[in-house]
């Protein structure tokens, strides 16, 4: 029978585990719940209320199970001194257990047990945890994603092929440079591997890669899941793409067609498909066979036999543990390796060295653990050997070459490691002769004279030959290319361009005074001081008489002489230099120097002459110079095609008619030397001042020549002292360039224009056109209208033939010399104090016609080759015996 409870309805009875309730009292919370719980209303059952059973000691039957929570929590550091109160006030609440103790119905705290403060952070907890998702449904979910990336992964590795075509490279990566026949190599370049058989590397040498590339790779599925992780998460967190690649993965990707070197997460992942693919179809030795046969270890080695032959010289079965440790660290990167050896850093490589032997001896203690301490200094390297792939002529058409296909976004790198193969435009054979002629006409010369040839095909720009140098690898200056001078007289065809261009016609009448004043520019004189009185076109340009060509350039005007110059290409060279200030040569010399440009005073080159003749010889267009034709790769798919561009720069009447001026230069004037019999030739001769520089430039319809003569001395950097020089005229390399200084001096006067420049053309042209057809050059086209700057008294003469002497007295001594190209002139802004003054020298006559005066600000004065005096035309000076002066 139930008994009524004091305070209550009969049979009732708190929520379970609460004491019994008394008017007035606070319903308590479940000290057991984390957090607490909630008072809830009794339940009635049958009109009363029912009790749970209390132990027979008088407690509740969940106080033991709260005193063992209790216990629990303080044990698992419920850390706060609050916590643990309230820990220490829950124990004491509950005290024995009678209705009058502490944590009886009547005692402090409430009923049931209760001390103040007790479950004050409960409340906090509970809030947050009833957000968690049930740990069913967050497995299920994990279960079900899982299912889906794994099931996409197998699809696509399920269509991922094996590879079965090897790349056309695997054996040969380096380039050819091939000659304008498209067969004749001029040189290989990077090198040829040796493959070799597993069998032939000796075990040393493949655990030593394998120490430091792969350690699992005798084992693992063709992946390392370790380093596909570091992989995975650097590209997640937006790191660069590591490697982590296994040796198989680097074989398939340097081996097999369809797989790119491109750094793409999708192009790691086929990667990852194939290697594991051919870990399932493949021995792992002939995985690492292929895998050592293709990797790149530097000094131009590819392939483990190359890189044992190229850094100690000897086969690869001949290899010991310590040299096999060293080949394996230069996988990481070997061109890094290389340059930082050649600076004689040998940090990298020696870290890398004793990694390998660190690694060999994890793997297998018992066969490498002795070499764990070899010292990198006993290791006997082979001498670099130094390339002979830039020694002789050749050197200096890879340079150019080099030059042009790194403009054009391919490196020296890409040549020697992606096999293309590059077609250019030279011509074996003429540059065989250019070489020839150049020596046979220097043979005796001071070795600080050097001379220069560039050819040209008028109609493409083509550079067919050219001359720089005798070795490339000794005398670097691609002098053709790169060395600028001034084109003194050589100029004047573009003066005479515009001028036709302009509407005036070549029988036209111009006052050939001895000497002219022009604003802007000091006197400017003929040469020998000679007057020519009122000439046409054609006897200006075959005397070359300066005073003409400077009244000509004021009347068709200083820039439009400069626009068809530099549309022609003439003067871009010099804009790398920082004396130019960026210009062009042309326009720096119509700004500082104003009309001295119409005689030649800007800089020029050999292959710039060449290129912009090339609008005479091809009716009026020019196409710039290159040196290459096209680039392939080795199944013959491009890479590069031709870059030449064509444009017309003068009519082509004007170019036909200016032609005709100069062939009067060769059939009886100023360059009567470049004569080679029947074919027609055009041509013009230059002089600076005192023979500093000294050209031809001649051109027959198929080719345009150039021929370039100067004089480069080294002095020390404060110019008092001349250096000792070698057979090619340089320094001791162990001068700093910095403290050089570099003078042009006077040539012998034989070298001016007329000379030894034309007799180096005629030799050469004379070989190289020697099985070509004769072609005729346009006729004359009569293009514009007379218009004189003078009134003509006698009849206009016939054009000059052989036997025409269109040179008058010059009237110092009657001697007749053509007035250009033997020595003349000036152009310099500085000339070299005392320079000794020739007889035929104008630069000599200043304003006054005192002697010794010469144009002030360098002024340029053309003046006639030397010869015999009475000779008509250019005298043929020959070539002088060794002088045994050595500066």
């Amino acid at each position: 029978m139930m008994m009524p409870q004091p305070g209550g309805t009969p049979g009732g009875m708190p929520y379970a585990g609460g004491a019994p309730q008394h008017p007035g009292a606070q319903p308590r919370r479940d000290a057991g719940a984390p957090g607490g719980m909630p008072p809830r209303e009794p339940e009635q059952r049958g009109g009363g209320f029912r009790r749970r059973d209390t132990d027979p000691t008088g407690r509740r039957a969940e106080a033991a199970f709260e005193d063992t929570q209790a216990m629990l929590a303080a044990q698992a550091g419920a850390g706060s001194r609050s916590g643990e109160g309230g820990a220490r006030r829950r124990r004491a609440g509950r005290g024995a257990g009678g209705p009058e103790g502490p944590g009886g119905p009547g005692g402090s705290g409430g009923s049931g047990g209760h001390g103040p403060g007790d479950g004050e952070d409960e409340p906090e907890v509970r809030r947050w945890t009833r957000f968690l998702p049930n740990w069913k449904i967050v497995m299920a979910s994990f279960v079900v994603l899982s299912a889906g990336v794994f099931g996409m992964i197998a699809v696509a590795y399920a269509n991922t092929p094996i590879p079965e075509t090897a790349q056309d490279s695997v054996n040969d990566q380096g380039s050819v440079i091939y000659y304008r026949d498209k067969k004749t190599p001029i040189a290989r370049l990077g090198v040829k591997r040796t493959p070799v058989k597993i069998s032939q590397i000796p075990k040393h040498v493949q655990d030593a890669v394998i120490a430091l590339e792969n350690k699992s790779f005798r084992t693992d599925s063709g992946i390392d899941f370790t380093g596909m992780a570091r992989s995975v998460w650097s590209t997640v967190s937006g790191a660069q793409l590591q490697g982590a690649s296994t040796i198989t993965q680097q074989m398939a990707r340097n081996y097999y067609d369809g797989l790119s070197q491109e750094v793409s997460v999708q192009r790691k992942i086929k990667e990852i498909f194939v290697a594991v693919k051919i870990s399932k179809t493949l021995e792992k030795d002939e995985i690492l066979e292929r895998y050592l046969n293709l990797i790149y270890f530097g000094r131009g080695a590819y392939g483990i036999q190359a890189a044992s032959k190229a850094f100690f010289g000897k086969n690869i079965g001949q290899l010991t543990p310590q040299e096999g440790a060293y080949l394996a660290g230069r996988i990481q990167n070997p061109d890094a390796f290389d340059i930082q050896e050649k600076a004689g850093n040998y940090a990298a490589t020696k870290e890398r060295f004793g990694a390998a032997l660190r690694n060999m001896a994890e793997i297998d203690p018992a066969a490498y653990g002795k070499y764990a301490g070899s010292s990198f200094e006993d290791l006997k390297f082979a001498k670099v050997k130094v390339s002979q792939t830039f020694k002789g002529i050749k050197g200096y058409m890879l340079n150019i070459v080099f030059r042009e296909l790194k403009a054009r976004g391919i490196s020296q790198e890409k040549l020697e490691t992606e096999g293309l193969k590059v077609y250019t435009t030279f011509d074996e054979k003429m540059m065989k002769e250019a070489q020839k002629a150049v020596k046979a006409r220097t043979a005796g010369l001071e070795s600080t004279i050097h001379a220069s040839i560039a050819s040209v095909d008028p109609k493409n720009g083509r550079v067919l030959a050219f001359y720089s140098g005798d070795d490339f690898v000794n005398d670097f200056n691609n002098r053709a290319f790169d060395s600028t001078k001034q084109a003194a007289s050589a100029f004047k065809p573009y003066v005479l361009a515009a001028w036709l261009e302009s509407g005036r016609s070549l029988d036209s009448y111009v006052d050939g005074m001895a000497t002219i004043k022009m604003p802007g520019t000091t006197p400017i004189s003929n040469a020998g001081n000679s007057a020519y009185g009122a000439i046409d076109m054609i006897k200006a340009m075959a005397s070359s008489v300066n005073t003409v060509f400077v009244q000509m350039g004021e009347a068709v005007t200083l820039p439009e002489v400069a626009r068809i110059a530099k549309e022609a290409g003439v003067g871009e060279t010099a804009k790398y230099n920082p004396s130019y200030g960026g210009k062009n040569a042309v326009d720096y010399a119509v700004d500082e120097q104003k009309f001295q440009v119409t005689i030649g005073s800007a800089s020029v080159t050999a292959v710039e002459q060449a290129a912009g003749y090339s609008i005479f010889a091809n009716e009026g267009k020019h196409a710039d110079w290159h040196t290459v034709v096209k680039v392939t790769k080795i199944d013959g798919s491009p890479v590069l095609a031709e870059q030449a561009t064509v444009r017309q720069v003068i009519s082509p009447e004007a170019a036909a008619d200016a032609t005709v001026a100069l062939q009067a230069v060769v059939k009886g004037g100023t360059g009567a030397t470049a004569n080679i019999g029947s074919r027609p030739v055009a041509g013009k001769t230059g002089t600076n001042n005192g023979y500093k520089d000294a050209w031809f430039v001649g051109f027959t319809p198929q080719i345009v020549t150039a021929v370039g003569m100067s004089k480069d001395v080294p002095y020390n950097k404060a110019g008092t002292r001349k250096l000792k020089v070698d057979k090619y005229g340089l320094p001791s390399r162990k001068i700093d360039d910095s403290k050089i200084l570099w003078k042009e001096e006077p040539m012998p006067s034989f070298i001016g224009g007329g000379g030894t420049p034309t007799q180096i053309w005629h030799d050469y042209m004379q070989a190289v056109t020697a099985k070509d057809e004769v072609q005729q050059f346009p006729p004359r086209a009569n293009t514009g209208s007379q218009s004189n700057l003078a009134t003509p008294k006698p009849t206009p003469s016939p054009t000059p033939t052989m036997d025409d002497n269109p040179f008058p007295d010059s009237g110092d001594g009657g001697d007749g010399w053509p007035n250009d190209d033997g020595g003349g002139g000036g152009g310099e802004p500085d000339n070299p104090d005392g320079r000794e003054c020739l007889p035929w020298d104008g630069s000599c006559d200043g304003g006054d016609g005192g002697p010794g005066d010469g144009p002030p600000n360098g002024e340029i004065t053309d003046n006639g080759a030397a010869g015999a005096p009475g000779a008509p035309g250019a005298a043929i000076m020959p070539t002088p015996a060794a002088s045994g002066r050595r500066p």
